[in-house]
């Protein structure tokens, strides 16, 4: 199983410098996956909890291609009402090109409604947006010679995400969820892929609580976490190690240190 981590590309702390460090930290740790967020207009409702400056997702992903040699790169997740969906194809078919084959597209419906109004996207439409984006990007690769398959991850924890990951996607991505729950589906759905993002908060004592999101607890508890994913056939699991505060972005350091204890872990696992 493959370990990605989430990288805040937002936030008051999350200048070049940071994102330099972060991807060359993650890279350097020996993670598989480097991946960041996606928003176009930071209206209030996306300031609120992801506050500018907010860099934009495939600008920043190209320049931390050129950084990085080894880690793949991907969005979770790029929210394709936003954009005509054969830019979208273009520009992720020329990233993925450019970078070597690394790309990893992850893409969602999206959930902030103003930003929709102020791209002038109707809200109550972006499921069906969403669909249609999805079968114009397999077929403009299909036609492209020159397109690699990059493998879409479909976002969305309801049931109509959960089914359009299973009609469009290589693999179903939910965000910050329980294991139960997750187990529930992967039981329930013939997935074509598994592809979790779970939280990554690491605490002094362990969380007992039912509702206890995966990758929340003390080091024995997000390695047992790990287990259990690969175990249930996740072939990518995705640590996010953001929580909502955008002054977590100026403190990375205390993220690094846990994700270099999993890492030595990892290595000298049997």
């Amino acid at each position: 199983m493959r370990i990605g981590v989430n990288v805040p590309n937002f936030g008051p702390g999350t200048d070049p410098g940071v994102l330099r460090e972060w991807a060359l930290t993650v890279e350097g740790l020996g993670y598989d996956l480097l991946m960041v967020s996606d928003h176009v207009a930071v209206t209030p409702d996306v300031a609120e909890r992801y506050p500018e400056p907010f860099h934009e997702v495939f600008t920043t992903l190209s320049w931390l291609a050129g950084l990085t040699t080894r880690i793949r790169l991907g969005t979770t997740v790029l929210v394709l009402p936003y954009r005509h969906p054969l830019l979208v194809a273009r520009t992720a078919a020329t990233l993925d090109r450019l970078s070597g084959g690394r790309l990893v597209l992850g893409v969602g419906v999206g959930w902030a409604r103003q930003e929709f109004e102020a791209l002038d996207v109707p809200f109550s439409a972006r499921g069906r947006l969403t669909d249609d984006a999805l079968r114009a990007l397999r077929q403009a690769w299909r036609t492209d010679a020159g397109a690699g398959a990059v493998p879409i991850w479909v976002g969305g924890n309801s049931e109509a995400g959960i089914r359009r990951a299973v009609r469009f996607g290589d693999a179903w991505h939910p965000l910050r969820g329980t294991l139960d729950w997750m187990r529930s589906v992967v039981t329930r759905y013939e997935l074509p892929g598994f592809a979790p993002r779970i939280a990554l908060r690491r605490t002094a004592t362990p969380v007992d609580a039912p509702d206890r999101p995966a990758g929340v607890g003390t080091l024995e508890q997000i390695l047992d976490d790990l287990d259990r994913l690969d175990r249930l056939g996740a072939h990518t699991v995705v640590l996010d190690p953001y929580h909502g505060d955008p002054d977590e972005t100026r403190r990375p350091q205390q993220t690094w240190r846990t994700l270099t204890a999993l890492a030595d872990h990892r290595r000298t696992a049997p």
